[in-house]
């Protein structure tokens, strides 16, 4: 790259915003190696802990249980603090967490440690698409939310075989810590290269992107006017947070991202490698490039049906194909419970894949909303969707701990083949409610949002 290229990396808004998002989207991908990583981790946890499936499930969701509880205040910070403070300070939180982890000799300790990287992890999406918000155009907006998830699915990526290749070579607690550093350093780097916006960084508004002033202006109560432009009144944010709450498409956006992050981080995240090893006999590390699927298929499909929905100018439809086919892939697994790998090879991508049907929510209760209100909406949507991760895993461990064939190996819970069709059951049951949540939507758009 010549000098002047990379100067005008730093000079020109347009090209400024990729380095930007860059810094922050990064650590998000470390958000989702911490959020995945208990499917490789399962045997060294149950072990280490002495777990059974539900305690391993409750260890797994504590990450979720304040992820989704923190992700309408997530929006309040995204909207009042910027993206920039909220995601520096949000990384610190999560590598302390990190540590706190991996230096826990007890079930308790574990849990509570899990829980502060969730804590800190809990605030970096909504900040992003805050960001994103401040510094593309609306047209943008879907495949910039679609790309956010995309990087998730790297994360996932090395949450699978890259992670089951470090905890082999290094142990679990070390390559945990080893993330938390990493974790800091992506702080740091957030807080040095991103603005909140254009004009933070001394630019001119990019064209077609709305102006701060413009978004004041707008805002639902008029009190955010006299506000710093990019941080509404706290009364408005409030003002905001009550109009998002009294739609109904608020809680049937909810309800598809309840299903789809939460049987997605489930399956992929948790219970995907165990039953692969314990059905079909494969090494954890074999197993891993299963989920890994899932997790390539998280990089692929949201930027991808996010671009298609912006050329198209259709949401509600792409949402409603997408969790169909959610559906179909689930209860081909609860029906047949060992179908061939590849199969499940194409299942698990295909999972990874369609999470950016589901995603198009996000575009869908922003596009309903003034821009002021750009956190808050998705942060309300997003605490549905990971109230669906931090009870999915428990639910599913429940209905495994009923069929625990009352063997253990190498101290981990063998369960059995019918016990994995039950809880596949559940996923593709929960996933059925989401389609019909997603028709509903459709109906309701009514020419609005198509």
């Amino acid at each position: 790259m010549t000098e002047g290229r990379i100067r005008r990396l730093w000079t020109d808004p347009e090209q400024r915003r990729w380095l930007a998002f860059a810094a922050l989207a990064a650590t998000y991908a470390l958000v989702s190696v911490y959020r995945l990583s208990t499917a490789v981790l399962a045997d060294e946890l149950t072990r280490a802990f002495r777990a059974t499936g539900t305690q391993l499930g409750t260890l797994h969701a504590s990450f979720f249980y304040v992820y989704a509880a923190m992700q309408l205040p997530a929006g309040v910070f995204a909207d009042r603090l910027g993206a920039r403070r909220t995601v520096t300070v949000g990384a610190a939180v999560m590598s302390v967490g990190g540590l706190t982890f991996t230096a826990a000799t007890s079930y308790p300790t574990a849990f509570a440690g899990r829980a502060l990287i969730g804590f800190g992890g809990s605030v970096l999406f909504i900040a992003i698409l805050r960001f994103c918000a401040n510094w593309y155009r609306a047209a943008e907006f879907a495949r910039m939310s679609g790309l956010t998830l995309a990087v998730a699915g790297f994360g996932g990526v090395l949450a699978t075989t890259p992670l089951a290749v470090a905890v082999a070579a290094a142990g679990w607690r070390t390559t945990l810590t080893a993330l938390s550093v990493l974790g800091f350093g992506l702080a740091a780097a957030a807080y040095l290269v991103a603005r909140d916006s254009p004009a933070d960084a001394g630019f001119d508004p990019i064209g077609g992107v709305e102006s701060e002033a413009h978004r004041a202006s707008d805002s639902a109560s008029g009190e955010a006017a006299s506000e710093t432009p990019d941080a509404p009144s706290l009364r408005a944010v409030l003002t905001n947070a009550r109009r998002v709450l009294s739609e109904p498409e608020t809680w049937l956006c909810g309800a598809i991202l309840f299903s789809g992050t939460g049987i997605n981080i489930t399956v992929i995240g948790l219970w995907g490698i165990p039953y692969l090893v314990q059905t079909y006999g494969l090494s954890t590390t074999v197993a891993s490039t299963f989920t890994l699927l899932g997790s390539v298929g998280l990089v692929l499909g949201p930027p991808t049906i996010g671009f298609v929905s912006d050329r198209l100018g259709s949401r509600t439809r792409l949402i409603v194909v997408g969790m169909a086919l959610y559906t179909i892939s689930f209860v081909a697994l609860a029906v047949t419970g060992r179908p061939p790998l590849a199969v499940v090879a194409v299942i698990f991508f295909t999972a990874g894949a369609l999470a950016g049907a589901y995603a198009l929510t996000y575009t869908v209760v922003k596009e309903r909303h003034a821009a002021t209100a750009s956190g808050v909406s998705t942060g309300t949507v997003n605490t549905m969707a990971f109230t669906g991760a931090a009870v999915m895993p428990t639910l599913m461990g429940l209905a495994l701990d009923t069929y625990w064939t009352g063997d253990t190996i190498g101290g981990a819970r063998v369960y059995t083949e019918f016990g994995y069709q039950v809880a596949f059951g559940l996923a593709a049951a929960v996933s059925a409610l989401a389609l019909v949540a997603a028709i509903w939507l459709h109906i309701r758009a009514d020419g609005t949002v198509k």
